[in-house]
C-alpha cells in the first residue's frame, strides 16, 4: 500500500466497502457521540467520514486528535445505515472504521477556523493565509482561477495563437502608473523596473513578424489599493495581432471570453450581442467609461426644460458656457422617503443636494392646496369627477418649474404614475462620477438589476487628449501609443476632437479589457507627444527601442489585454480581488504573512551602492 494513501477522500464509494484502504488528510470536524468519535477527514479533493470505537486499537490516540491536525488513517470501509446517508458528498454513504492512526503533522491553537462560515479579520486570514486558503469557499475560488486560465490558454491555441514569454526585469516606462523598481547591481546608480504590462515588447513582437501573440502575463503596478485592484501585481491574458482593424480584435477576443463566461459562469445568462459605445456616450447616459449594463437605467440631458425656468439655481447655471443638467430616471422610485435617502446620499458625495421629481396619483390634499378648499371637499370633488383625477409631478423641482416643463420632462423620459427623476447640473465632468453612482444606488435599491447576467460593452472613441482647466495644458487623456483616428491629418487640427483607436471591454460595472490599435508610425507618435510637450528628444530617449524599430518596416498592429484576477472574481460571485489571488497583499501593500516589505541588511545596501533617508 502507497505510505499515505490508497484514496483521496473523494473516491470511496459503495463499491469500496469491505475494503481496507489508507487515507490522509486534515481533521475537518470532531464529534464525540456517546464514545465513538466521529472525524470528517478533509482533502484538497473531498471529504470521508471516519469513526473510531473504543474496540478500535489506536482509539486513545485518535481522542488526541483535534481540528485541523493533519493525519493518515488505515481502516475498513463500512455502508452507512440508509438513515445516515449523506447525500451531499460522494462519499456519502460509506464511512470508514479506523484501525490504525499516524499523525502526520499536529496543529497548534488555530487563529482563525476552518471548519464553519465565522468571519474573521482581513489582517488575521492575510496572516493565516495558509489556513484561510483551506476553507472550501477559497479553495473553490483557487480552482476556479486554474480552470479558467487554462481554458484561456486552450481557447487561444485554437485561434493559432502562441504563448511567447516577455521580460521581468526591464526598462521604466510609464503606462499610468508608478514603476517597481529595481536597482542594479552591476550598473551602480541606475535601475530596471518590473513592466507595468509586456506593452512594448508585444509590440516589438509584431516588427519582428510574430503576427499572433498572447501570454498569461504579469504585470507590476506601484498602486493605490482597492476592492478590484491589486496594489502591487496581477495577471491578464495580454494579445496582440498585426494587420488587424479595431473589428478583428473585437470578434478574436469576443468568443474567447464569451466562452469562459458561459462555462464557468454557473448558468447565469452571458450577453452575446456586445454593444459599442462612444466614450462620450457612456459618460453622458451611465456617468462611467465602464457602465454596468444590468441596470436598466439611462440618463438623458434635459437643460432645455429648466433654461429660463423658475428654478434659479439650474437656471443661473445653464448660463455659463460648458454646463447642463442631466435627469436619473428612477422607475418605481416614486415616494418620497425613497427621493430623500437619494438627496441624503448625494450631501454624503459631497454635493449640496439632487432635485427630484416623483409622479403620483391626484391626491385630496394637493387639490385642496390648488384650489383653496377643505381636504374633506377636495376629497368629493375628487369622487363625484367634479375635478379631474390622474397623475400629479410632486417634489420641490415640480412646483418651480411647473407642470407643462414637469410634464415635458416626464415624457422624454417615459416615466408614469410610481416614478421619480433625479437631476444632477453642473459641468460634466464635475458631476459625472456622483451621477453614474447613484445611477448605481437606485438600480440597486429599486431592485432594477438582473443579478443573474453577464452584460458585456465595448467603449470606444476615447479622446487622446485633455486640458487642464487650471494652467490650460495639454497632456494625455488616455494611452499614448493608440493610433489616432485621422492619423496625421486628425493630429493638425483641434487636439481635443481627437479620437484614438482605444477602447475598453465593460461587464457589471467593471473594466475587463483594454487595448488600442497602436500608433506605429514614428512621425505621427512624434506628433502626438509634442502635442502633449513632449519633444522628440525626450520621446526616443524614453521609448527608444520601439521608436528605433518602428523605422524599419513595422505592420500595423493592435492588441488588448484582459485582467483575469477580475474576471474570476465576476465568476465566482466575489467583491474582493483578495478572494481570488492565491497570496494576496494587504490594503496597506503588505504581505503580512511573509512580512514584506521588509528592512533591507546593510550589507546588501553597501552591494547596490544604495542608503536609505529615514522618512520624517
Amino acid at each position: 500500500m502507497h505510505a499515505f494513501r490508497s484514496h483521496t477522500c473523494a473516491e470511496l464509494n459503495k463499491s469500496n466497502v469491505g475494503d481496507t484502504v489508507r487515507l490522509s488528510g486534515w481533521v475537518h470536524r470532531v464529534r464525540d457521540h456517546g464514545g465513538i468519535l466521529f472525524i470528517d477527514l478533509r482533502d484538497h479533493y473531498g471529504m470521508t467520514q471516519v469513526l473510531c470505537d473504543p474496540d478500535s486499537p489506536v482509539f486513545a490516540e485518535m481522542e488526541k486528535v483535534r481540528s485541523e491536525w493533519c493525519i493518515r488513517i488505515d481502516g475498513n470501509v463500512k455502508a452507512r445505515d440508509e438513515d445516515l446517508v449523506n447525500s451531499k458528498i460522494p462519499t456519502g454513504e460509506v464511512e470508514v472504521f479506523v484501525r490504525d492512526l499516524e499523525v502526520l503533522g499536529a496543529a497548534d491553537e488555530l487563529p482563525l477556523m476552518v471548519f464553519g462560515d465565522q468571519e474573521y479579520p482581513e489582517e488575521t486570514r492575510l496572516k493565516y493565509r495558509f489556513l484561510d486558503l483551506r476553507r472550501e469557499v477559497m479553495q473553490g475560488n483557487m480552482k476556479l482561477r486554474s480552470d479558467v486560465v487554462m481554458s484561456m490558454r486552450k481557447r487561444m491555441w485554437d485561434l493559432d495563437f502562441r504563448e511567447y514569454q516577455t521580460p521581468i526585469i526591464t526598462a521604466s516606462s510609464p503606462e499610468g502608473a508608478r514603476d517597481f523598481l529595481v536597482p542594479s547591481r552591476l550598473h551602480p546608480g541606475k535601475f530596471y523596473a518590473l513592466p507595468q504590462a509586456p506593452q512594448q515588447f508585444k509590440q516589438l513582437m509584431m516588427v519582428a513578424g510574430f503576427d499572433k501573440y498572447f501570454q498569461i502575463a504579469p504585470c507590476f503596478r506601484d498602486e493605490d489599493p482597492r476592492a478590484d485592484r491589486s496594489p502591487t501585481d496581477f495577471y491578464q491574458l495580454d494579445l496582440e495581432m498585426s494587420f488587424v482593424t479595431q473589428q478583428d480584435v473585437f470578434d478574436t477576443i469576443q468568443p474567447v471570453l464569451q466562452g469562459v463566461f458561459e462555462e464557468f459562469g454557473g448558468g447565469r445568462k452571458v450577453d452575446t450581442n456586445w454593444a459599442q459605445i462612444s466614450y462620450a456616450d457612456s459618460a453622458k447616459w451611465y456617468g462611467t467609461d465602464k457602465p454596468d449594463l444590468r441596470n436598466p437605467i439611462k440618463m438623458q440631458v434635459v437643460s432645455e426644460h429648466f433654461a429660463g425656468s423658475g428654478f434659479a439655481i439650474f437656471a443661473k447655471l445653464l448660463e455659463q458656457e460648458g454646463t447642463e443638467v442631466r435627469a436619473i430616471p428612477a422607475p418605481t422610485g416614486g415616494g418620497r422617503k425613497f427621493c430623500d435617502r437619494m438627496n441624503k446620499f448625494a450631501q454624503e458625495q459631497g454635493l449640496p443636494g439632487m432635485g427630484y421629481i416623483f409622479w403620483r396619483d391626484k391626491t385630496a390634499d394637493s387639490v385642496a392646496q390648488e384650489l383653496g378648499i377643505k381636504v374633506k371637499e377636495a376629497q368629493a370633488m375628487l369622487k363625484s369627477g367634479e375635478v379631474e383625477g390622474g397623475m400629479e409631478a410632486a417634489g420641490p423641482l415640480a412646483k418651480n418649474i411647473g407642470p407643462e416643463r414637469t410634464e415635458a420632462i416626464r415624457q422624454q423620459l417615459g416615466l408614469g404614475v410610481g416614478d421619480a427623476a433625479f437631476f444632477l447640473g453642473g459641468k460634466p465632468k464635475a458631476f459625472e462620477g456622483v451621477a453614474g453612482r447613484a445611477r448605481d444606488v437606485i438600480g440597486k435599491e429599486l431592485k432594477l438589476i438582473d443579478e443573474d447576467r453577464f452584460a458585456f460593452a465595448w467603449i470606444v472613441d476615447f479622446p487622446i487628449f485633455e486640458m487642464d482647466d487650471e494652467t490650460g495644458k495639454l497632456d494625455f487623456d488616455h494611452n499614448p501609443f493608440s493610433m489616432p483616428q485621422g492619423g496625421m491629418e486628425a493630429l493638425n487640427g483641434d487636439p481635443l476632437a481627437v479620437r484614438g483607436w482605444q477602447y475598453d471591454l465593460a461587464c457589471n460595472g467593471y473594466e475587463l479589457v483594454s487595448g488600442a490599435i497602436r500608433n506605429h508610425q514614428p512621425e505621427i507618435m512624434f506628433k502626438a507627444f509634442e502635442l502633449a510637450g513632449y519633444g522628440e528628444d525626450e520621446v526616443r530617449k524614453r521609448f527608444g527601442g520601439m521608436v528605433n524599430a518602428f523605422k524599419y518596416g513595422a505592420p500595423p498592429h493592435g492588441g488588448c489585454a484582459a485582467g483575469v484576477d477580475r474576471i474570476v472574481m465576476l465568476l465566482a460571485d466575489q467583491q474582493n480581488l483578495r478572494e481570488v489571488v492565491m497570496f494576496p497583499m494587504s490594503q496597506r501593500a503588505e504581505d503580512l504573512m511573509m512580512n514584506a516589505p521588509s528592512d533591507p541588511m546593510s550589507d546588501q545596501l553597501m552591494e547596490l551602492g544604495l542608503r536609505v533617508i529615514p522618512q520624517d
